[in-house]
């Protein structure tokens, strides 16, 4: 008899946690869409923010699962240095944005652009991680990810070698750390 309190007991204990952890996919799922809907509209009004809040709401609500799939709650620290991550990104962004214009208006452009290849291995084991890391190489200006595999290894392809020279370097570092992985 006292087995199967046990059992019971930790079944409701596992219930529980699999409800809170749905709650807090759901909740963070919403606040990414709600934020991500105000910074896309830019617009203050009732109406808009209404209509954000619904949307965010329905998203949230059908595709929670799909977006924190196996939520824990170390997550809520990554959501969150996630925005410190996003600033340095778009930082980087503006100024491969300003080196790509320096090789497009030069007048050897032609002798400039070196579009090479680089393969590199990185110490990345989660799915998310090495996607993001992936998708910040091709949203940074002059670099495209050929492919990234689940072992952490990457082809990237770059426009000239100063693009090339700068991978894997300080992203994948801030990549490890968003994600807390070992460099």
């Amino acid at each position: 008899m006292a087995d199967s309190d046990t059992t019971d007991f930790e079944t409701r204990e596992s219930s529980k946690s699999g409800v809170a952890k749905k709650i807090l996919s759901f909740l963070l799922t919403f606040v990414f869409m709600f934020v991500l809907w105000i910074v896309l509209s830019g617009k203050f009004d009732p109406l808009l923010i209404s209509l954000g809040i619904l949307s965010s709401f329905l998203v949230a609500w059908f595709f929670h699962d799909l977006i924190f799939p196996d939520l824990e709650f170390r997550y809520i620290s990554i959501f969150f240095r996630f925005f410190a991550y996003a600033a340095w990104l778009i930082k980087e962004i503006i100024k491969a944005n300003f080196h790509l214009m320096y090789l497009v208006f030069h007048p050897r452009m032609k002798e400039l652009i070196d579009p090479q290849i680089i393969v590199f291995e990185t110490s990345l084991k989660q799915e998310l991680a090495i996607t993001t890391m992936a998708n910040s190489i091709t949203l940074t200006p002059g670099t495209v990810t050929v492919t990234a595999d689940s072992d952490g290894g990457f082809r990237v392809h770059a426009i000239d070698r100063a693009s090339a020279e700068g991978l894997p370097g300080k992203m994948f570092e801030k990549v490890a750390k968003l994600f807390g992985e070992d460099i």
